[in-house]
């Protein structure tokens, strides 16, 4: 097999995104996929993605409308599922057990039950389970990591991830405002607790809590992005609606090393947005910034500053082939839509290559369970009042905000639930 078959589940924005991360990894000349299908349960979705997708790679895939009709086609080998939150239990679960590969969306599920759930039918049937992480992909991040792992900042004694600041409109989407659907608590926090544990390795304990900052969110005055989809979905938007899912959360981790991590995420307060990514050492700190700005982490020392190639001269760091083809180095100047889709074809690349060397994908199921139960550690942390231990968490010892949610998925009884 010199290129997996895949078929793109979900026909949204996110489907439209991945579509163009499909387009920009065959015009790196390193493709190892083709986006033989299409599939979601509305047909002019559907329709409109392929169409997308002919234009962009110069033919059409064919069009399923239900999970099983896709899952019980023999052509399709693995599917990229990028659906909402609370659907993915119920369209990757059947994939997996029929032995089908899947690259899933972060976050890869609510809750840790759910995670589980996937993990298991996955190594059940046999098949490869990655989680569609981004941001780690970023040849920033890259050069970060190179930077961390080389030793020159001495011993690291903290880091510290915020994103501060905000309004009371709708983030994206009104299910991203929703427990049972997913807050954006849980979908933007597992897009840094995944940076956290790549540059780091697993949590130990959290101490935090998590919390609905603006109870009452309107829609935006325009779409995020002026694309079909999300002009198309814009419309759809209720004017208000009243959130009932944490789109906020702080905490304090400590990681298996011993390592303090001070992290919130607040998506709200206007007037001015705070944004810290550091890194600090005995030797000096490193100062990263945001996810694909392009903009290479800057090494302080008490010998100066260092950026860009010359720190990944002096760190010994040289990009994969993919990467460096989609970016050109370790800093770049790309329009977001360039940037974006360079990144997921580096996730869809490895995922394919994942299936066909026969080994797991950078990012696998466990993966995607850890960035997930950490932000979640956070929230039963502050419903305990207490720090709790990730142990307690990933073997659901501590569970108390998630068992409504399980309960709703059919993983617990519901006389279970609080």
């Amino acid at each position: 097999m010199t290129t997996v078959p895949v078929c793109l589940v979900g026909c949204g924005g996110m489907g439209s995104r991945h579509v163009q991360g499909f387009a920009r990894l065959q015009r790196s000349g390193l493709s190892n996929v083709r986006l033989v299908a299409v599939c979601d349960v509305r047909q002019d979705n559907a329709e409109r993605v392929a169409g997308e997708a002919e234009k962009l790679l110069g033919y059409r895939p064919k069009i399923h409308l239900a999970i099983d009709d896709a899952v019980a086609d023999p052509e399709i080998a693995a599917f990229d599922v990028v659906t909402e939150a609370f659907s993915h239990l119920s369209v990757v679960l059947p994939a997996l057990r029929a032995g089908k590969h899947v690259l899933c969306e972060k976050p890869l599920a609510l809750t840790v039950r759910s995670c589980q759930a996937l993990i298991d039918a996955a190594k059940a049937g046999g098949a490869v389970l990655a989680t569609a992480e981004n941001y780690r992909r970023d040849p920033t991040n890259r050069l970060a990591k190179a930077v961390i792992d080389s030793g020159v900042l001495g011993p690291v004694h903290l880091m510290v991830q915020t994103m501060i600041g905000g309004n009371d409109r709708i983030i994206i989407t009104p299910w991203r405002h929703f427990k049972d659907k997913g807050a954006i608590g849980l979908d933007m926090g597992a897009h840094l607790t995944d940076i956290v544990q790549y540059y780091f390795g697993p949590f130990r304990a959290a101490f935090g809590k998590g919390f609905i900052a603006e109870p009452i969110r309107r829609r935006q005055e325009k779409p995020e992005m002026q694309t079909e989809a999300y002009l198309k979905r814009f419309l759809e938007i209720p004017a208000e609606i009243t959130a009932t899912g944490e789109d906020s959360f702080a905490a304090t981790f400590t990681m298996q090393s011993g390592l303090m991590v001070q992290m919130a995420y607040v998506a709200s307060g206007p007037g001015k947005g705070y944004n810290q990514r550091t890194v600090h050492g005995q030797r000096g700190s490193l100062e990263i910034f945001n996810d694909r700005t392009g903009k290479a982490p800057i090494l302080h020392t008490a010998e100066g500053d260092l950026t860009g190639q010359a720190l990944a001269d002096k760190v010994g760091f040289a990009l994969d082939e993919l990467t460096q083809t989609l970016y050109g180095g370790v800093s770049y100047e790309l329009d977001w839509a360039e940037t974006d889709s360079g990144l997921l074809a580096i996730e869809i690349h490895d995922f394919a290559a994942a299936i066909m060397e026969g080994r797991p994908p950078e990012v696998d199921g466990h993966g995607g369970l850890t960035a997930v139960a950490s932000v979640l550690a956070a929230y039963e942390s502050g419903i305990a009042g207490r720090a709790v231990s990730m142990d307690e968490v990933l073997t659901s010892a501590v569970s108390t905000y998630q068992d409504e949610i399980d309960a709703d998925l059919g993983l617990l009884p519901k006389s279970n639930a609080a």
